[in-house]
């Protein structure tokens, strides 16, 4: 997995995360959406870096 690619993933996935947590506490639907939709694409970059890292191998 390439450095640059795995800090977006694991940047977008903690950002989801923060988003998510501010969504709940603030009671808004749209936040907690966004927060996971952004958790699922930084958890989408992974996979596909770590399929690719898997066909060089």
């Amino acid at each position: 997995m390439s450095a640059s690619e795995k800090a977006k993933a694991k940047s977008e996935q903690a950002a989801g995360r923060a988003k998510e947590t501010v969504g709940r506490s603030v009671g808004n639907e749209r936040l907690i959406a966004e927060g996971r939709a952004e958790q699922t694409r930084g958890d989408a970059r992974q996979a596909k870096e770590k399929l690719k890292d898997t066909g060089r191998g």
